[in-house]
């Protein structure tokens, strides 16, 4: 397999470095989630039964120690409570934009990687193929059809190492995006539960 991806050329090392860079990412961004399914989960409707009764304190603790994004938009929320509804909106806004900017946290890595490879894999195609065209003048135009065709098919190969590995990661990428647009949605329901009880209109 290594004789293999040799015959490729240079470029197969960085199109193998893309493919386990966005393996890693997208592994690494798999465990933070999965890590988070548990936490935050119905925190904002305890955190606000717990307000209605007037026990900001216990609210307060709560959110801070559940460790998940929701608690965190919460807890700077509670702080600013009995501020007017402007600056309180404003805080949650802040506080959800950053959240989300952490869960989206090496996805345009993943992306550039996507794009990329493709194109590495093209580059060493026209690599290829202009190495191929040095023999047949070379050569003075006599080339044997079998040393041509073996040129052409390594040269094809960087594409598609290129391809196999772009396909999978912008899949990977699209997935990860509609999760993080998922928990974003979820703070946001947060917030306006959160805004309900306490009585901001």
């Amino acid at each position: 397999m290594i004789d293999f991806l040799a015959k490729g050329g240079v470029l197969v090392t960085p199109i193998l470095f893309c493919s386990v860079l966005g393996l890693a990412i997208f592994l690494e961004r798999l465990i933070r989630f999965a890590r988070m399914r548990s936490r935050g989960a119905g925190l904002a409707e305890k955190i606000a039964h717990l307000l209605k009764k007037g026990e900001d304190h216990q609210a307060y603790e709560l959110a801070g120690s559940s460790d998940s994004p929701m608690g965190r938009v919460l807890t700077q929320a509670i702080e600013v409570k009995d501020h007017d509804r402007e600056t309180l909106e404003t805080v949650i806004v802040h506080a959800t934009d950053e959240e989300v900017r952490g869960l989206s946290s090496y996805l345009q890595v993943l992306a550039t990687v996507g794009n990329i490879a493709p194109l590495l894999g093209l580059l060493g195609t026209v690599i290829g193929m202009i190495k191929a065209f040095m023999v047949i003048q070379q050569m003075g135009g006599k080339v044997n059809a079998s040393v041509l065709a073996g040129g052409i098919w390594e040269a094809m190969l960087t594409t598609a190492l290129g391809l196999a590995v772009a396909l999978p990661t912008m899949v990977a990428h699209s997935y990860l995006i509609s999760r993080v647009d998922k928990y974003e949605a979820r703070l946001q329901d947060g917030a306006v539960t959160f805004i309900k009880a306490i009585g901001k209109s």
